[in-house]
Parts: C-alpha cells; sequence; structure tokens
C-alpha cells in the first residue's frame, strides 16, 4: 500500500515521544509496502489503485466530514465487481492483522529498551510490585508464603469472536520473527534476505484462506488453543518463575537457593474448551476425554522433546566430575547398557526418563512418538514421578559442580513438570442449572422417590436433595432407559471421574453452573457428583468443587445469601474443610452488563465482592473469586493488571481465576515476548492486590464510603436509562437487528457454540458475547458507555452542581474503581465513531424508527464525552496513554473502508436474502470484513 505517511500521522516535536515511535512508523511503512507489492503481483495494478482509491477517499470522509466524499465512496463502492470486493477487502483486513504485529513489536522493543536503560522497575512487573512491597515493611516470608499458597490461572475460553485460523496465526507468528530480526545488527546480505522472506510470508499470508468454510468443532477450538501453549505458555511461563525467583533475592537479599524453595506451581493454565457444555450441544464426555489426550499429548511431547535434548547437552563422564548416589542408581535403571556411555550416568538416566515417558504418552492416548526410545521402561504413574527423577539431575549438578548447567533446559522442564504435570491445563466442566433440574427431576420420578420435584418450592427441594445426599443408595440404574439429555449428562460426569483417573486430580476439579439463583442448584451438581462416585459421602470427600456461577443483576445481587445459606449447611461445611477451608466463586461480567449496562455491571459486581468477603469471613472460609471476563470492555476486558488492583480489598489474597477470551487470547499470546508480559502482569498485580497494605484510618473509611453511596445512585439511574433504551424502547429490537451485523455474525463459522440460546429475536435470548461483537463491529460499542451521561447528569442536575461534580472528580483520582471504570470507557469512545455508525443506520428501513434510535444514541454518545471531560479535565481521549491514542487514530483510515465495504455488502446480501437468492462471494466479502474489523479493533469480542 504506497503512501503509508498519509494514513499515519507523522510524529511532531509536541507529541511525548515521537522518536520512540519512529520504529513503529517504519515497520508499519515497510509491511504495509510489502502487502502493496504482493497486492499489485497478485491481483494487478487496477486492484492496487482501487484500493488506494478507497483509502483515500475513506481519509476524507474521516478528517474533513466530507458528504462529498461519503457520496463519493459510497458510488466507488456500489460499482466494484464482486472479484475486485473481496480483494479490496482482503487487502485492509490483512493490513490491520500487520498493524498489529507491528505494534507487539514495538511494545517489546520499548520494554527492551526500559530494561537495558536499567531505570526503576516498570510498571506492572513482579520487580515492582515487590519493590512497592519491600517499601511498604511486607517481610520476605509473607511474599513467601503468597507464592507458596497463590493460585492464579488463566483460564482459556473458545468462544464466537476468535476469528483466527490457526494457519493465520503460524504465518503471522513467521512474520513477527521475521520483523524482529530486523532490530538485529544484519548485514546488507542478511537484510536482503530478511526481506525477500517478509515478502514471501505475506504473500503466503495473502494466498493463504483467511476463513473457515465448515463449521468449526469442538477439536478444532482445541487445536486452536494448543499452538498457544507451543507458542507461549510452555517455555515462557517457567521462565517467569525463574525471573521472580531471581527478582525475590534481589529485593530480599536472599540467595536464589533459599527463594527456589517456594516450589509450589502458583500459575497454572486452566481451559474450558471441550467441557463447557452450557448451550453448546457439541460438548459430551467424548469431547472432554479428546481435550486431555491432546493436552497430555502436546505436554508430552514438549516433555520428550527437551528431554531428548538433555541427554544430548548433558555429557558429563564419571571420570571427570562424580555424581550423586541417587543420580547413579537412576541411570543403572535405564533401558541404555551400551559401553560408550557407561561413564556418562547423566545421558543414561536421561535416556531412561524417555523411555517413561515414550510408554507414558502412550498409555495416556499419544499415537506418535517422533524418536523411538532405546528399550522398554514402565510409564510413570503421574507426573510427580517424573519430577522426582528430574530433580535427582537437579540435585546431582548443584553437589557437584554442575549448578550452572542446571539453566536454562533442566531448570525449565522442571518447573515444567510441576506446571502442568501429565494434563497440561485444568479442564473446568459448565452446564446451566435448569439441566441439572432436568436430570434430577426425572432421576426421581423413575426412581419412584419425587414425582415432579420442578414443581416443589425451594425449601422442599433443598430437603429433599439434603435427605438424598444422605442415602448410601443410588438414584440411576443400568436397568432403566433415560432421556438422551440424562444419559448424556451422566455420561460426562462418568468421563470426568475416568479422566481424573488416568491423567491425575488436576486434569478435572472444578464444575461451574451457570445460571445459579438457589442454594438447591448447588446441591443439584453435588447429588449428581454422588451418583457417579465423584462424592464420597462415608468418606466427606469431594473430587469436584461446585463452583456457582451469577451472571445477571438479580443473580449478582443474590450471590452472597445463597453463599451464605450453602455453607450453613452441615455437609457442605465438612467437605469446604476437606477442600482446603476453601471456596470458589464465579462471577460473570457478560450477562450482567447485557442484563443492566456498563456501569451497573461494574457496580453491582463490586457489591457482589465485598458482600461475598463479608460472608466468607464470618463463615471462616477464603473466597476465591473466578472473573468471567471477555475481551471488549463491555464484558468486563480492560487491561488486567489495572482490573485486578481494582478489586474490593479482601477480594484477591493470592487467589484468583479469569477466563481469556476470544480475540483478545490470539493478542495477548500469539507472541511469546506479549505473553510473558502478560503472564506477569496477572502475577504482578495479584501480589499487589493481596499484600499491599491498606489504608483502615477512619477518614479513609467514610470517604469510601460517601464514594459507594454515590455510585449506588449512579448506577440506579445508568441501570433505568440503559434498560429504557433497550429492552423498553419499542422497535429497539428490529433496530439492533438491522443496523448491526448480527445475523451475519451469527452464520459465521467462528466457534461451535450457536450465537442465541434460542431460536427467537429477543435480546434476551441472544448470548452476550455476539450481543458486543455486533456493536463493535458498527463501531458504536454501545454496551461500553451507554447509560453513563443521562445517569452522571441527572445526579448532578439533582444537586448542587459544583460540589457533585467536585466529587466525582475526587472518585476518579481516589478511588481505583471508578478510575479504572472512566479509564476502560476512555477507551471505548476513543474507538466509537459515529459517522461509521451512521452509515450502518442507514440499513434501517424505517426512516422513523432509524431517526428516533439513532438521534438518542447520539445525544447520549455527546453527553457521555462532555462528562467524561469535565470528571477527568483530558479534553482528548486517551490522553493519559497517547501510544494508545495514536495507534487507534492511526488504523481508522484502513478500517474505516472495511466499515463502508461492509455495509455495502450487507445491503447486497440482504437485497438477496429478501429474494431468496444466495451470492457466497458476497457471503464471503461479510465474513472476511468482520474478521478485519475485529483485527483492528482487537478488544471488540
Amino acid at each position: 500500500m504506497a503512501n503509508q505517511s498519509s494514513a499515519f500521522n507523522e510524529p511532531t516535536a509536541e507529541q511525548p515521544g515521537a522518536d520512540k515511535d519512529a520504529p513503529l512508523k517504519e515497520d508499519i511503512r515497510l509491511l504495509g509496502r510489502l502487502l502493496g507489492d504482493v497486492l499489485r503481483d497478485q491481483e494487478g495494478e487496477e486492484v492496487y489503485a482501487v484500493v488506494e482509491t478507497i483509502r483515500q477517499t475513506a481519509v476524507r470522509f474521516r478528517r474533513e466530514a466530507d458528504a462529498g466524499a461519503a457520496k463519493e465512496l459510497d458510488g466507488m463502492l456500489k460499482i466494484l465487481t464482486k472479484e475486485q470486493t473481496i480483494s479490496v477487502v482482503r487487502a485492509f483486513s490483512y493490513f490491520s492483522h500487520l498493524a498489529n504485529i507491528a505494534e507487539d513489536q514495538h511494545h517489546i522493543r520499548r520494554r527492551r529498551a526500559h530494561l537495558l536503560a536499567g531505570s526503576t522497575p516498570q510498571r506492572g512487573s513482579v520487580d515492582y510490585a515487590l519493590c512497592k512491597l519491600k517499601s511498604a515493611g511486607v517481610p520476605q516470608e509473607t511474599v513467601s508464603t503468597f507464592f507458596r499458597q497463590a493460585l492464579i490461572a488463566p483460564v482459556l475460553t473458545a468462544h464466537p469472536t476468535e476469528v483466527q485460523r490457526k494457519s493465520i496465526l503460524d504465518a503471522e507468528h513467521d512474520i513477527a520473527r521475521l520483523l524482529a530480526e530486523r532490530d538485529l545488527p544484519l548485514t546488507p546480505k542478511e537484510r536482503a534476505a530478511n526481506l525477500h522472506l517478509l515478502r514471501a510470508r505475506i504473500a503466503t499470508l495473502w494466498q493463504t484462506r483467511m476463513l473457515r468454510y465448515s463449521k468449526l468443532t469442538v477439536a478444532d477450538e482445541i487445536e486452536n488453543a494448543l499452538s498457544y501453549y507451543r507458542i507461549t505458555f510452555l517455555r515462557e511461563l517457567p521462565g517467569l518463575y525463574d525471573d521472580i525467583e531471581h527478582d525475590i533475592a534481589h529485593h530480599y537479599g536472599a540467595q536464589p537457593s533459599a527463594a527456589a524453595q517456594i516450589n509450589a506451581p502458583y500459575v497454572q493454565m486452566g481451559s474450558w474448551i471441550g467441557g463447557d457444555r452450557d448451550g453448546n450441544p457439541n460438548v459430551n464426555g467424548a469431547t472432554m476425554s479428546h481435550a486431555l489426550t491432546r493436552q497430555a499429548t502436546t505436554i508430552l511431547d514438549f516433555y520428550l522433546e527437551e528431554t531428548h535434548t538433555l541427554g544430548a547437552e548433558l555429557s558429563i563422564s564419571t571420570l571427570m566430575i562424580a555424581c550423586s548416589p541417587a543420580l547413579q542408581a537412576l541411570a543403572d535403571q535405564s533401558p541404555d547398557t551400551s559401553d560408550h556411555r557407561a561413564d556418562e550416568p547423566y545421558r543414561r538416566a536421561l535416556i531412561g526418563i524417555y523411555a517413561r515417558l515414550a510408554s507414558t504418552a502412550r498409555a495416556l492416548g499419544a499415537t506418535n512418538i517422533l524418536r523411538k526410545e532405546v528399550g522398554h521402561a514402565e510409564p510413570y504413574a503421574d507426573a510427580a514421578g517424573f519430577a522426582a527423577d528430574l530433580q535427582v539431575l537437579v540435585d546431582s549438578l548443584n553437589a557437584n559442580h554442575g549448578g550452572m548447567l542446571v539453566q536454562p533446559r533442566l531448570s525449565t522442564l522442571k518447573r515444567a513438570a510441576d506446571i502442568f504435570g501429565f494434563h497440561l491445563a485444568s479442564l473446568d466442566m459448565r452446564q446451566s442449572s435448569d439441566i441439572h433440574e432436568r436430570v434430577l427431576a426425572e432421576l426421581f420420578a423413575k426412581a419412584g422417590v419425587q414425582a415432579d420435584y420442578a414443581a416443589l418450592d425451594e425449601d422442599a427441594k433443598v430437603a429433599l436433595l439434603l435427605g438424598e445426599l444422605a442415602q448410601p443408595r443410588l438414584l440411576n440404574s443400568p436397568y432403566v432407559s433415560y432421556s438422551d439429555d440424562t444419559v448424556s449428562e451422566l455420561g460426562v460426569l462418568r468421563a470426568a471421574r475416568e479422566i481424573r483417573a488416568r491423567y491425575g486430580a488436576r486434569a478435572i476439579r472444578n464444575y461451574i453452573i451457570s445460571h445459579t439463583e438457589t442454594v438447591s442448584d448447588l446441591l443439584e451438581v453435588l447429588l449428581l457428583q454422588k451418583e457417579l462416585g465423584l462424592l464420597r459421602i462415608a468418606e466427606k470427600e469431594l473430587d469436584l468443587m461446585v463452583i456457582p456461577l451469577f451472571e445477571t443483576i438479580p443473580d449478582l445481587q443474590r450471590a452472597a445469601g445463597i453463599m451464605a445459606a450453602v455453607m450453613a449447611i452441615p455437609l457442605v461445611k465438612e467437605l469446604i474443610a476437606r477442600q482446603g477451608q476453601i471456596q470458589e466463586v464465579m462471577l460473570g461480567y457478560s450477562d450482567s452488563n447485557k442484563d443492566g449496562g456498563f456501569l451497573t455491571s461494574n457496580w453491582e459486581l463490586y457489591k457482589a465482592e465485598t458482600n461475598l468477603v463479608t460472608v466468607f469471613e464470618q463463615a471462616g472460609v477464603k473466597l476465591r473469586l473466578f472473573h468471567g471476563r471477555g475481551g471488549t470492555v463491555g464484558r468486563g476486558g480492560g487491561p488486567s493488571y489495572d482490573a485486578i488492583l481494582a478489586q474490593p480489598h479482601g477480594t484477591v489474597n493470592g487467589q484468583i481465576r479469569l477466563t481469556e477470551q476470544g480475540e483478545i487470547i490470539a493478542s495477548k499470546f500469539s507472541n511469546k515476548d506479549i505473553g510473558r508480559r502478560n503472564l506477569e502482569l496477572l502475577v504482578a498485580a495479584t501480589l499487589e492486590a493481596s499484600l499491599l497494605p491498606q489504608p483502615e484510618d477512619a477518614a479513609h473509611q467514610k470517604q469510601l464510603r460517601l464514594f459507594e453511596t454515590i455510585m449506588a445512585e449512579i448506577s440506579d439511574r445508568a441501570y433505568k436509562a440503559y434498560r429504557n433504551l433497550v429492552y423498553e424502547t419499542p422497535g429497539f429490537t428490529d433496530y439492533f437487528f438491522s443496523a448491526t451485523p448480527i445475523a451475519e455474525i451469527a452464520e459465521l463459522n467462528l466457534g461451535s457454540r450457536p450465537a442465541s440460546r434460542k431460536s427467537t429475536k429477543r435480546i434476551e435470548d441472544l448470548r452476550a458475547i455476539p450481543w458486543g461483537f455486533s456493536w463493535g463491529q458498527c463501531r458504536l460499542l454501545l454496551p461500553g458507555w451507554y447509560g453513563f451521561a443521562s445517569a452522571i447528569g441527572g445526579w448532578i442536575a439533582d444537586g448542587d452542581k459544583a460540589e457533585r461534580l467536585a466529587q466525582l472528580q475526587a472518585m476518579f483520582r481516589q478511588w481505583p474503581l471508578f478510575a479504572t471504570l472512566l479509564s476502560n470507557m476512555d477507551m471505548v469512545l476513543a474507538k466509537t465513531d459515529l459517522a461509521i455508525a451512521s452509515r450502518y443506520a442507514e440499513l434501517v428501513q424505517d426512516k422513523e424508527l432509524r431517526e428516533r434510535i439513532f438521534k438518542r444514541i447520539t445525544e447520549e454518545h455527546a453527553n457521555t464525552i462532555s462528562i467524561l471531560e469535565s470528571i477527568t479535565g483530558a479534553g482528548e481521549r486517551l490522553a493519559g496513554n497517547p501510544l494508545l491514542a495514536r495507534s487507534i487514530q492511526n488504523r481508522f483510515a484502513y478500517l474505516d473502508p472495511l466499515n463502508h465495504l461492509q455495509v455495502e455488502l450487507i445491503k447486497r446480501h440482504r437485497a438477496l436474502s429478501f429474494e431468496s437468492k444466495a451470492d457466497e462471494r458476497v457471503h464471503r466479502g461479510i465474513h472476511l470484513s468482520i474478521n478485519g474489523v475485529a483485527a483492528g479493533l482487537r478488544n471488540t469480542g
């Protein structure tokens, strides 16, 4: 794409860090130029000229609000041939992907420059957190205890906004590697070769199909997720452990060996992919078993490769240096009897370890061991046995002048064994409470216990469930026929029991209940576990922690009361005690936002958390919160570091799990350096939030109560404003389905789960993910800001305006919750574009409806900007983050044409659909544009 500088703002002397951003601009120009070369070569000069003309016209439309440019652009798009349309959409889509690669590389570059400069620790690093803790007087033992007891778990989930194919990810990973190479000192010949390879990889990208033409299966989703382990998690997570160990030693003066005593796997990976059945009929016991087989194969492949390489590296001879008796014994057990290695016990030991790993891999379902072992050895009973053998090597090296040989490979492998075991990631199970009720109703009826369980009131249900839990006999019988749903649900629990026996207890240990509304919802899952031997009443042993998920606004308001009642039940008390006096609760961000709007969702989540802290303290139980955050801000997205620090005091305590969803997984973890940084951010934020002393003085508490009172009043107003628009305004549903690409998103092969829970056009039945995704595509991002201005404006107007504004300004400066809320909304507003949104509004055929709804939205948007600026004092978006501000602005010239093209294609598609015709190229063009817009905005899923 020629003339990149016309589309990307040149830094000026007035722009902070202009020189620092010069390499980013250079990389973007380079990738844009190479994409232009490929476009000319592959599609011809005419198509290239069309792309450039569209881009320049779109720039005029944006910069000048030129009505003539809008008309010209509209006419230009209408006359594109179907083949040209596809080429143009692909060109702008791929540029968004390439810009992402350049920005990621620039973030890595700036971080390295910061570290090389030897300046103060960077905010968000563990080094920075430890510095703050030591300054606050937190002792080393407290820090060490934190790491021994903590659980920090990012949980990867598959959702229909993950628009990247693995083939595209692989090509982009190669482009990122080549781009990073250009920061190294290269000879002219090396630089030319690098440029040739970059052009070739971009050509490969161009010739690779961006979209899936068949429905994505759960198996596909599993493979997509596993690619991020190979790129990032398998090496970067153990490496992060090593860095943290050295940071502790640096700040507290301990020897690294002392810090190394923190062996607990405090960061562990989780997954929902293959175990999340809620609304997904494609997930069952077979998908769970397949997920664990593939996970085990992935981690064992890694262990085998690293063990083989270690065998080549550790050529230590006992003719030169002694080894420990334990190491010698391990070597003597090896199937390797070659005289050539008789004096090389480390190699012999590793050959034996490799043979045991190969046997283990076959036993756990791996079918392709790349290197055959020397001889047979018994498989490991569990990953602890493998880790113990590695520890024998570590101890022997440390005791015999070989400590420097432990780093990096052996220590990485040992840490990986502790972190990933043979299961790789803990697979969560999730199902909706109404399914459990339906299954138990059938079991009760066919066992002659209760004819109509579903008709009972809550007290009767609880009494029946507790009575049945005390019974030694089972409800289900192999001699009775059950419905398909019941057979499937019992099969899932049976599979969970088998998986735990095969891969270890950490393979599956959580059962999440969607739509938890009552105490009986939790007891039902306990009873179902009892039916399959996962709960053994006599021993008070529960295999799967039962975790309620509170999602809607009413659910969040009931959460603390439900948990207080559940934890008061004697049986539950005993089970919690046996699971370490800890209980997890999951909070849903997506549905609460769709239900009550951005501001109210945040406030109700905050209230639910503080209320849960109180009831858990009263029960003497440690609370672990699982945050169901999404990609877009409207679904709880935004910077994880700030989000964790903004949690109410007492809600973290070294225990946190949070979902990583949609295209956010790719943006965070498809580059190993960016992935390492994001993992460190989670640890640093959890460390700070857990251990940093909080002000407890009366003045602080009084101020906090005032802020909470104000927030409660504002939230009530925001809830009414949001609900009035979305659920109470006549015609709003029709507007939404017309003015966004929701129907087209539902058709896209983005995930294995349907976009709606039911076959209706009711917003209530629509899943929160496509709801938010659709608003992102049309550039309104309404779930991330609507209702704020009505709430704040009305509250200010009802009192002393100056005093109330001053109170809001104080909340912004002094209360992390409010500051983070406004910061995230600021980012959303920076990506919102009413001019583009107006083009989508044209898709609404009813002119009166279109003008009425869009006018309300634009008025609220203008008021939101005005009020936000009056509170923060910033006259422009993202004033505190100029790099992100420039990034967003720079993308618009390439995003805008995609949106304009999407509108034109949707018009064609809907016209053809009305005539009962179909055009695959039009359909494909829409889906390509959806991919490009999502890539350009990065967190709209």
